[in-house]
C-alpha cells in the first residue's frame, strides 16, 4: 500500500487520548513510507494525523471541498491540497489516490465516507482492504451493528469481511495488507444476489 485515505473528525475531543492516536497513525504511515490522503483539514483529528505525518517526513494529501476550506481551516502545510467542488468529487478523488481506507473515530461525515467506502467496494467500484480502527471501543456498537445485518442478511456472506476491524494500527495494517478482494455485486449473477 503506498496510500491510504485516512477518515476522522475534525473535531478536538475532550479525551486527548483521541487526538494522540490519530498523531500516533499519522507517524505509523510515514514511517512506513505509506502516504494519507485525508480531508485536507488542520483541526481536530485530521489536522493531528496530517501534522504528524509531516513532521516524520511523510506524503500528505488533502482534498477539500471549496465550501469547507474555511470552515474546516484547510491545511496549507500539506504536500499537496486540493480543492474540489463538492463532497462527492472528495470521496471519488480519495478513492482514486488511494490503495484502501483507514477509519479513525469521527462523526457524521466520517461515517459518511466509511458506508461509502464499504458500499463501492461491495458494490466492485473498488476492491481496496477497508479500515476501521476500534480506538478505545469507540466502534463497538457499530461493529456490533454491522454484526446485526450480516446475522440478519442484508449484509450477504460474501461481503462480510469488507469491514477490517483492529484496535490499534499496526494489527490493522497487516490485516489490510493480508485482505483477499470478495465476489463483488457487480460480478455476481441473478441467483447469487
Amino acid at each position: 500500500m503506498k496510500r491510504l485515505a485516512v477518515y476522522c473528525g475534525s473535531a478536538s475531543p475532550e479525551d486527548t487520548a483521541y487526538i494522540e492516536n490519530a498523531r500516533a497513525v499519522g507517524r505509523v504511515l510515514a514511517e512506513r513510507g505509506i502516504g494519507v490522503v485525508y480531508g485536507g483539514g488542520r483541526l481536530g483529528l485530521m489536522g493531528a494525523v496530517a501534522d504528524a505525518a509531516l513532521e516524520a517526513g511523510g506524503e500528505v494529501i488533502g482534498v477539500i471541498p471549496e465550501a469547507l476550506v474555511h470552515a474546516e481551516v484547510a491545511h496549507c502545510g500539506c504536500t499537496e491540497l486540493h480543492t474540489v467542488k463538492d463532497m462527492h468529487e472528495r470521496k471519488r478523488m480519495f478513492t482514486d489516490l488511494s490503495d484502501g481506507f483507514v477509519t479513525l473515530p469521527g462523526g457524521v461525515g466520517t461515517m459518511d465516507e466509511l458506508w461509502e467506502a464499504i458500499s463501492w467496494a461491495q458494490l466492485g467500484y473498488h476492491e481496496k482492504p477497508v479500515g476501521l480502527l476500534n480506538v478505545a471501543g469507540f466502534y463497538d456498537g457499530l461493529v456490533a451493528f454491522r454484526d446485526t445485518m450480516i446475522s440478519t442478511g442484508f449484509i450477504r456472506p460474501q461481503h462480510a469481511e469488507i469491514m477490517v476491524v483492529a484496535d490499534e494500527i499496526d494489527a490493522l495494517l497487516a490485516k489490510m495488507g493480508d485482505y483477499t478482494p470478495h465476489q463483488t455485486i457487480f460480478r455476481m449473477t441473478a441467483d447469487q444476489l
